[in-house]
């Protein structure tokens, strides 16, 4: 799918697994580009008073897609890099409401590279709608026809540097 053109107001909003690096490819590619950054994960602990994994514990998987969802739907931001939370993507309101805001980017990583790179996700507040253990195999399966519907743009950031991966997001969207 070609990128829309971005005017001076609208966001980047960075979607993909956990682990892939929203959260440090989006601060990269906010200083590249002089926009402001914002992670999402934080801003649901910041207004819960409670890490992730906590949110989760309490209020079960559907319980926290649905505080995540009102968070989403919250966001109100001008030139902004967005990095949402690896289950934003189970937000159909949050996602639609961040696609009238600006680009949305999937960064692909693939299932080796994630496997290397979080080695023990159990404790990293990641969504699991599935009851019981969710191995990253399966989530992988279930998250990326989610990614790769939503997203204006796709990029496969395996093998590249944090530096190179941003550039790629910058290009990408005619930046």
């Amino acid at each position: 799918m070609d990128p829309r053109d971005l005017t001076s107001t609208d966001n980047i909003v960075l979607i993909g697994m956990p682990g892939s690096g929203k959260s440090t490819i989006g601060v990269v590619l906010a200083k590249i580009l002089n926009y402001d950054f914002v992670d999402v994960d934080l801003v649901i602990q910041q207004r819960c008073d409670k890490t992730l994994q906590r949110l989760i514990d309490a209020l079960g998987p559907a319980g926290f897609i649905d505080v995540e969802n009102e968070v989403l739907k919250s966001l109100d931001f001008q030139h902004t890099v967005i990095s949402t939370g690896g289950s934003a993507v189970y937000s159909h309101d949050a996602i639609e409401h961040l696609a009238r805001e600006g680009a949305i980017v999937y960064l692909q990583v693939g299932l080796p590279e994630l496997e290397r790179r979080l080695a023990d996700f159990s404790e990293r507040g990641v969504v699991m709608k599935q009851e019981g253990a969710m191995s990253l195999e399966a989530l992988y399966a279930e998250r990326v026809p989610l990614y790769e519907e939503h997203a204006d743009v796709m990029i496969d950031i395996d093998g590249l540097s944090i530096t190179d991966a941003a550039n790629e997001v910058r290009a990408a969207l005619g930046l």
